[in-house]
């Protein structure tokens, strides 16, 4: 029994030291996004581990979006953190670690610092694309086409702040949200008055942007989370988890 134990023992050290292998790749430039692991066997012999340890790590590296696979030709490096994100909130909610007010109020900070680095970092195409974004929102689409607008302004945004984290976790919050109250942005959109309201702010802050004015756009952020918590507080009182 205690031979048995060793060696489970012994087998989490040797996965555990493939994940720091590669890790330690990355770290050197040696691995990029895009680049293809060396085989199972390869790194199984490399290593002094078994191919088992081997496939352990690189199940758990893809579960945490640092690699994928891709069947017949490999592993390969990737970037995929959003999705791993997104799972672990949803089991937090599950979990009852994490509410819909305090993802909102993570998605408020990181979207006006986000909004303040955008000020400064925007680049031509972004501000031409967040334009064209307020135009299409006036044209008085469908709901349906307004949401996805408006997931796009606030993406757009966060990219344009030149901090790729804010854009992979703000990515991930709105998907978290949006799987909990799946229709929590239509429900704003479908009352005249609330989207109106919505709308000036979005228009206040891509304003704001091409103005350099901080103090505007976070006003208008401000604006832009007090309806959006009004209608989550009512909503989150129906959602059962």
């Amino acid at each position: 029994m205690q031979e048995n134990s060793s060696k489970t023992q012994e087998s989490q050290r040797a996965y555990v030291r493939v994940i720091d292998y590669i890790k330690q790749e990355i770290r050197v430039g040696n691995l990029r996004i895009g680049s293809r692991l060396p085989s199972e066997r390869a790194l199984a012999e490399q290593l002094n581990v078994g191919r088992n340890s081997v496939r352990e790590a690189l199940r758990i590296l893809e579960i945490m979006g640092t690699t994928v696979s891709t069947q017949g030709a490999g592993h390969f490096i990737a970037g995929n953190f959003e999705s791993s994100l997104v799972e672990t909130m949803s089991i937090m909610f599950l979990l009852k670690e994490l509410s819909f007010q305090q993802v909102s109020q993570l998605r408020y900070a990181i979207e006006k610092h986000a909004f303040a680095l955008a000020v400064e970092n925007a680049t031509d195409v972004d501000l031409t694309e967040l334009q064209a974004i307020i135009s299409r929102l006036d044209l008085g689409l469908s709901e349906e086409e307004n949401v996805l607008l408006d997931k796009k302004l606030h993406y757009t945004v966060a990219r344009a702040s030149g901090n790729a984290l804010f854009v992979e976790i703000l990515n991930a919050l709105s998907d978290v949200m949006d799987r909990f109250i799946a229709d929590l942005r239509m429900d704003i959109m479908s009352e005249e008055g609330r989207r109106k309201k919505l709308q000036a702010a979005h228009r206040r802050i891509v304003q704001s942007i091409l103005e350099k004015d901080v103090d505007g756009g976070y006003a208008a952020i401000d604006e832009h989370f007090a309806l959006v918590n009004q209608r989550l507080e009512v909503r989150s009182r129906s959602v059962q988890l």
